[in-house]
């Protein structure tokens, strides 16, 4: 089962700070230009702890890491940070618009037990680069924190837990703080026994599905074996039964797939090389539409199954690729059916060989960077749905790179974890 458990997260102290000045978005998406205003809107912005600058003459005893666990700590002490009084869960609201629509991501953030991927409730449905979790081990090492939660589903027809969520937002939150998309965070705190136990509860049989934070899992596991290898044997046995260590948990915000609130965007994809012969390849899997370059490509192929568009820098037109099917017999049959995988396994691997591929989510920006030559061309899918990552993370295979985008994004340093 996915065991919940509530702790004494660390939270911005609200009357020290502007909380809009200090919280950040994941680090993945922090542009280096980003990182210099995020520097500059506060001497206590998360930025410094979670993604911090690089500087001339860094050792091993100074570096960006070991400048964390500083900040990390004269924080606490000066009461910039403060710990909650009582172990908690914490309710997270995010009121977003996306298409023109009004949504709502509900959620709470607690310690969930680490579980290997795939052999417990806990399941992934990403691929994952080895240099991002390289830098997130350093960060837990040396701050000995989670510094920002991991993104995961579950589903519940029920809504249990959701109707506790919901009941407290009507109360007034610690933090409200618009994002600079101009969606609404808040965070409440929840220490009343009964309702921890309720949420708890619902989500004992339920599979857990990580949606954005695949590095930051692997890493928590990684850490997790470091630290028991040092402790010895006698230190894991206790480990792997009732002594549990807090390197045995890991922060985590849990949504309900079932409340509806989740937007999930497409990522395009860029490729370096496009050969002179690539639509006479394409052509014996794909039916191909040359459309005028005025069009909006995302709206002629929205909602159309296994429908592309594609721009190459041979002419100036749109083309739309409509697969007629085979040559994926070797994919696992939950992926063969993905748009992504139809992408990046027959029409970047098998079809074009594009070793060097790049991605942008938006769709003006990469067509300019073919016209710039930057690239040979971009090729451009619909989203992911919701329902093929519960399929695909339950049956234990895993999408291509950037194969889903969550939107609205967390942020960053709302609730950390310090043991």
């Amino acid at each position: 089962m996915a065991e919940i458990v509530p702790f004494r997260g660390i939270l911005y102290n609200v009357s020290m700070v502007s909380v809009e000045n200090v919280l950040a978005p994941p680090y993945d998406i922090i542009t280096p230009e980003y990182q210099d205003e995020l520097y500059r809107k506060s001497p206590y912005n998360i930025v410094r702890i979670d993604l911090g600058k690089d500087y001339p003459g860094d050792s091993e005893s100074e570096n960006r890491y070991t400048r964390a666990r500083a900040y990390l700590d004269a924080w606490i002490k000066d009461s910039i940070f403060i710990r909650s009084e009582k172990p908690s869960l914490y309710v997270y609201e995010i009121s977003y618009r996306t298409d023109g629509e009004d949504k709502r991501l509900l959620g709470f953030i607690g310690l969930v037990k680490l579980e290997e991927l795939g052999d417990g409730n806990i399941h992934p449905h990403e691929c994952t680069y080895s240099k991002p979790k390289q830098d997130r081990l350093n960060i837990m090492r040396v701050c000995e924190a989670n510094t920002s939660p991991i993104f995961s589903l579950y589903n519940s027809p029920g809504k249990k837990a959701s109707t506790v969520l919901s009941r407290i937002t009507i109360t007034k939150p610690y933090i409200e703080v618009r994002d600079a998309d101009g969606a609404i965070h808040r965070l409440w705190e929840v220490d009343k026994r009964n309702d921890i136990e309720v949420i708890k509860k619902e989500l004992e049989d339920k599979a857990v599905f990580i949606a954005d934070g695949h590095h930051r899992y692997e890493t928590a596991l990684e850490f997790q074996e470091e630290m028991r290898r040092a402790k010895g044997r006698e230190q894991r046995a206790k480990s792997k039964n009732s002594e549990l260590n807090p390197w045995d948990y890991v922060l985590m915000f849990l949504a309900n797939i079932s409340d509806g609130g989740l937007t999930i965007l497409p990522t395009h994809r860029l490729i370096k090389d496009f050969p002179d012969n690539s639509i006479e390849r394409l052509t014996r899997y794909f039916e191909i539409e040359p459309v005028r370059l005025d069009f909006d490509i995302t709206k002629r192929i929205d909602g159309g199954r296994h429908v592309f568009g594609f721009f190459h820098n041979l002419n100036e037109e749109w083309h739309i690729l409509r697969y007629r099917g085979g040559n994926l017999s070797d994919v696992h049959p939950v992926l063969r059916e993905l748009d992504v995988t139809i992408l990046h396994d027959l029409i970047l691997r098998k079809i074009l060989n594009a070793a060097d591929i790049s991605y942008e989510m938006d769709v003006n920006e990469a067509i300019n960077k073919v016209r710039k030559g930057q690239f040979g061309a971009a090729f451009f899918l619909n989203p992911t749905k919701v329902e093929d990552v519960e399929k695909a993370a339950l049956s234990s295979v895993r999408m291509p790179p950037k194969s889903t985008y969550f939107y609205p994004k967390l942020l960053t340093g709302i609730v950390i974890n310090k043991w």
